[in-house]
């Protein structure tokens, strides 16, 4: 009948208490492991299931289907295909250390190719399954009651290897979860062994038998101290890598990276598509083709063949670099080892694990030998009635023929001679062909033995030192039957991985144009070609003017610098590729520039270990060289390129050189100074420098560039009064650093000239008081000597100025080629302006008047 009574609870209560049992069950029922066999429920009970049936190494396959309805049926009433599932995974060699089941038709495959059904498949237990199961009939472990009461089944297995270690488990509960990683099963048998004939062993003792994992698909280790910790709290990390090799075939243009092993759980299949994915992509600079050759010679090995097809220039480290650190080739293993011990879930070391396994390994020989001490003690009991009977045979068959039935010769005979119920019973069971004088013998040496055994087994159960032995003995018997080589390989610390950057970009070259409004774009050759090749046909906001014009490769790097002493470093692969015709993206959308900031130089690199350096100068007249290889970075951010040494103070130019040439700078006042750079020494990064020039008293540097020692080029210098000016740079006299300079051009009392630019071989535009860009006709202006006067080219003044840079022709290049490295073009590519200016880029001087 159904209860009328009402029970009032909050729903919060409810919940906490149906949740907390739903949270318990699965814990201690489905998801964690037990310290002592090793195995979750469902597995121990698939194990004992086929145990129980026969089905064993020695005898044929059966069916999936019949051991999975079995299972069902009679100790796990769930689905069937969570009990095949498991099944499947005890038999996948690549997912056990040692398989418990063996598997006869498709029981899956590396590329996580799902197992046949089970009524195709046939399977029994391993060899080493049995050693699971040894025993198990001699009283050695508990019994339980299956779901519905009609069966037993075994809390927990007699398990004589340590299984838990040696084939790890997996597995998520409720706010828990389990990982542990296979082990070698000869090593943690030594270990075992080893912890106990001492008990106080130290972990590092330990690890002297326990090196680490050992994965059934090998690969290699590293990270021992993540081992250590695991094996010392229960919880660390390491990384698996797969096992390579490079073949070089003979008279081949090719080489070859072979992987035979890859790390553990890692899909073969995935793995192939993610290399082949960067292959195909072209991230790899290097690497032609991967394909996978696993066939039956490396099924049979139980080893993997992928192969990635590479140029035989190629660099084969950077290329591995680059594939453990973006692919499953390389990954990370975390030790969470939470097992059920003692009824509840805790977080074990390797020796509290190892101590688990030993007081099982204790309870069930103890428990087998009491068994057999009771066994062998019966037998010897009905042994002696029985010999005894045999002396007064005559007597007990008298007696024996005189009773009234079977009954009534028992009690006469335990009256008249004393028989135990036991020996009595015996000697009724005595068949007649058996009272011959051999048989007495037999019986008497069958008597000896069982004392003997009696004894041996009454030391063990009284002698801890002797219970160790023997579990001792029984472990080296079964590791000296299954033990197999480790086949992980147990490196040091996990490995740096450095990568370069440049490998996984395919090499092309391109066309780098920056303008002075600050867009910025990388362009194809074609691109450039198919519009003409002329600086003309670029795409640009109107108004705006190309400054920079670069031929380069998409491997180099970018390098930024800005007036207040930042740099910033990206990859030309990472410039926004467009269109010759097409505008390009705004700098500030490529690298992370602050609203205050503008950029005064840049150059593109190929290698930071020439032997060149980054100059930097200020307004105030400082002037700063630091080798290039300072420069080198992997970030995107903004570095300290150089200091400033005063907050009024900026940089107006940033470029790079060599140590040898010269340097040409111009003041506001129109005086000039030419000096060696070698007269500048070298410092760090953040530095602010030497003096360049001794300016007067409100004067300030427009900009600074890098020529040549004996430059015959002529350059221009433009003032805000409209005026050019041109003297050839050899005119101006080599002095040393820090002087007052020379004249450029004639000073007027009235309205003294105040200059904005000079140019080598840019063109020159002003924004004129008629707020329009003008053309600065510089070559209508006669070369004349230095601190001559000039002629005045824009017509009412220019309030700013921008530049644009000038393409040579082929033979123009050739004409004009440096003759030293310093003043080489801004490396890695050509550029249309000479290197003293390549590197200077916005020169907002006169920006603000025209604002």
């Amino acid at each position: 009948m159904l209860s009328n009574q009402i029970i009032e609870q909050s729903f919060a209560e409810i919940m906490g208490k149906r949740f907390g049992d739903y949270a318990n069950l699965v814990i201690l029922s489905r998801a964690i492991p037990d310290a002592r066999d090793g195995l979750k429920p469902v597995q121990r009970r698939i194990l004992y299931a086929m145990y129980e049936e026969g089905n064993t190494h020695d005898k044929p396959y059966r069916k999936s289907a019949k051991t999975v309805g079995f299972v069902m049926g009679t100790y796990h009433p769930h689905g069937d295909s969570a009990i095949y599932e498991t099944m499947v995974r005890m038999a996948q060699w690549w997912k056990m250390r040692h398989v418990l089941i063996q598997g006869h038709g498709n029981f899956g495959s590396l590329d996580a190719d799902p197992p046949a059904a089970m009524r195709y498949t046939e399977s029994r237990l391993s060899a080493l399954a049995n050693e699971m199961t040894r025993d198990i009939e001699k009283d050695t472990v508990t019994f339980i009651p299956n779901y519905d009461n009609s069966a037993q089944q075994p809390a927990v297995l007699p398990s004589r290897f340590p299984n838990l270690l040696v084939n790890g488990a997996s597995g998520i509960a409720v706010g828990f979860a389990t990982d542990i990683p296979t082990h070698n099963l000869g090593e943690i048998i030594d270990a075992a062994v080893a912890q106990m004939r001492k008990p106080s062993i130290s972990l590092d003792e330990l690890m002297q038998y326990v090196k680490g994992p050992d994965f059934p698909t090998g690969g290699i280790v590293q990270g021992i101290s993540g081992i250590k910790k695991a094996f010392e709290t229960g919880r660390g990390q390491f990384i698996i890598r797969a096992r390579t090799h490079i073949e070089e075939p003979k008279g081949g243009k090719l080489k070859k990276i072979v992987i035979s092993e890859i790390p553990y759980e890692v899909v073969k299949s995935k793995l192939v598509a993610q290399i082949d994915e960067l292959v195909m992509e072209r991230k790899i600079e290097g690497a032609l083709a991967v394909r996978d050759e696993t066939g039956r010679k490396e099924a049979e090995l139980k080893k993997v063949r992928i192969v990635i097809d590479i140029r035989k220039e190629a660099d084969v480290q950077a290329i591995l670099n680059y594939l453990f650190k973006n692919t499953d080739l390389q990954i990370y293993y975390n030790y969470n080892m939470n097992v059920i011990h003692e009824g509840t879930i805790k977080q074990m070391g390797l020796k509290a694990l190892l101590g688990a396994y030993i007081d099982h390994q204790k309870e069930v020989v103890t428990r087998r030998s009491q068994y057999d001490l009771d066994k062998k003690q019966h037998r010897e009991h009905i042994v002696q009635g029985l010999i005894r009977a045999k002396s007064i045979l005559r007597e007990i068959v008298d007696t024996i023929m005189d009773s009234e039935d079977r009954a009534d010769a028992k009690r006469n005979i335990m009256e008249k001679y004393g028989f135990t119920d036991v020996q009595a019973d015996a000697i009724l069971a005595i068949q007649l062909a058996s009272l011959t004088r051999l048989d007495i013998v037999k019986l008497e040496k069958e008597l000896a033995t069982l004392a003997k055994e009696i004894e041996e087994l009454t030391s063990i159960l009284a002698s801890e030192k002797k219970l160790i032995q023997v579990i001792t003995s029984e472990l080296n018997e079964i590791k000296k039957k299954y033990a197999e080589p480790r086949l992980t390989e147990i490196q040091g610390e996990i490995e740096e991985i450095k990568i370069d950057i440049a490998m996984q970009i395919n090499a092309e070259d391109c066309i780098v144009t920056l303008t002075n409004e600050g867009y910025i774009k990388r362009t194809s050759p074609r691109s450039f070609k198919s519009m003409g090749g002329t600086i003309e046909t670029c795409g640009v906001k109107e108004g705006d003017r190309v400054r920079y014009f670069v031929e380069t490769n998409t491997t180099h790097t970018a390098l930024f610098f800005t007036q207040d002493g930042k740099y910033f470093a990206t990859l030309v692969n990472s410039l926004p590729d467009d269109k010759w015709k097409d505008i390009g993206s705004a700098l500030i959308n490529v690298i992370p520039l602050e609203k205050q900031q503008k950029i005064v130089g840049m150059t593109i690199v190929d290698s930071f270990k020439q032997p060149l350096y980054v100059y930097h100068v200020s307004r105030l007249g400082m002037i700063k060289k630091t080798a290039l290889s300072e420069y080198e970075t992997n970030r995107s951010g903004a570095l300290v390129a150089a200091k400033l040494r005063s907050d009024q103070d900026e940089f107006t130019a940033a470029f790079v050189a060599d140590d040898n040439g010269c340097i040409l700078g111009a003041t506001r006042d129109g005086m000039g100074i030419r000096f060696p750079r070698s007269e500048v020494s070298p410092t760090g990064r953040a530095s602010s420098g030497v003096k360049a020039i001794t300016l007067a008293p409100g004067d300030e540097v427009v900009t600074m560039l890098s020529v040549e020692t004996d430059d015959s080029r002529p350059f221009s210098l433009l003032t805000a009064e409209g005026v050019v000016k041109r003297t050839k740079i050899a005119d101006i006299p080599l002095q040393g650093r820090a002087g007052k300079g020379v004249t450029l051009i004639r000073k007027r009392k009235n309205n003294p000239h105040r200059l904005i630019a000079i140019s080598i071989e840019e063109t020159m535009y002003a924004w004129t008081s008629q707020n329009e860009w003008s053309l600065v006709a510089t070559d209508q202006v006669t070369v004349n000597e230095q601190g001559g006067i000039g002629r005045s080219i824009v017509e009412g003044g220019a309030k700013a100025v921008v530049f644009e840079t000038v393409l040579s022709t082929e033979e123009g290049k050739e004409e004009s080629a440096p003759k030293d490295p310093g003043d080489a073009p801004a490396a890695g590519g050509s550029q249309s302006r000479p290197s003293g200016e390549q590197f200077s880029l916005f020169d907002d001087n006169a920006g603000d008047e025209k604002e």
